[in-house]
């Protein structure tokens, strides 16, 4: 009986120690200012746009950079809302650590298509189906696109087939240009291999590539990867090919 005594009374100290020393530690002094701000730049493999200088900058800018300023009155929220309006930037998450610093963590828009259109127009199309200003700079191989392209062309019918190329390793490797016709039919210019892969409309796309690998890997590997000038997977289940002069 006087174990089991003993025994509860320890456990209720244990457990009055416990929560005592957790508050203690989770306890902010009231003048607690900002040591450190951390900034975390997501997705630079695929895009080489946003810099740590310029996040540090903005905030400045906006007269909200963390350090120095009491932790109680930094609104991480502000700082998400702020660096979120950059045109590059898709997502910004903020928060603060019991040590007292900040930390910014930042997602930048992913390109997967540069137009360069026939009518002028320069840009990007970022995996979320929406325009990039051209002065963003991709550091990783993205498809390029010409002819005549409009931007609701780009938009919708490019930007699916884009985020196929993104998500397929071969394709992605092997298309180094896409033209689009007057008609709105498209061909595509290879890496690999002297001859251009007309697809016509982007109707079943997949389909249709899908029915070239098995071509390539059944027909070009064994007569040679130059013997056709031309590729047409424009009809259905047929692939026709025009041999170079």
């Amino acid at each position: 009986m006087v174990k089991r005594i003993l025994l509860f009374i320890v456990m209720l100290v244990l457990i009055a120690y416990l929560g005592i020393a957790t508050t203690a530690f989770n306890r902010k002094p009231a003048d607690q200012t900002c040591r450190d701000v951390e900034l975390v730049i997501k997705d630079t493999a695929y895009a080489g746009f946003i810099t740590k200088d310029e996040l540090k900058g903005v905030l400045q800018n906006k007269g909200i950079y963390p350090i120095g300023k009491k932790l109680e009155r930094i609104s991480t929220k502000s700082l998400e809302r702020e660096l979120g309006k950059h045109p590059l930037i898709a997502e910004a998450e903020c928060y603060k650590t019991p040590s007292g610093k900040v930390c910014v963590e930042v997602a930048q828009r992913i390109p997967i298509l540069r137009i360069m259109s026939s009518n002028g127009e320069n840009y990007y199309i970022d995996n979320k189906g929406t325009i990039m200003p051209r002065e963003a700079k991709c550091v990783a191989h993205r498809a390029i696109v010409t002819g005549s392209v409009e931007k609701s062309f780009a938009m919708k019918d490019l930007y699916k087939f884009g985020v196929f190329l993104q998500n397929n390793k071969f394709w992605d490797a092997q298309i180094e240009q896409i033209n689009v016709l007057s008609d709105r039919t498209v061909e595509l210019v290879p890496r690999v291999g002297d001859h251009l892969v007309y697809l016509g409309k982007l109707d079943d796309f997949e389909n249709k590539l899908s029915r070239l690998k098995i071509f390539y890997e059944k027909g070009l590997n064994q007569v040679g990867w130059n013997k056709y000038s031309r590729i047409s997977l424009e009809f259905s289940n047929q692939i026709i090919c025009t041999k170079q002069e």
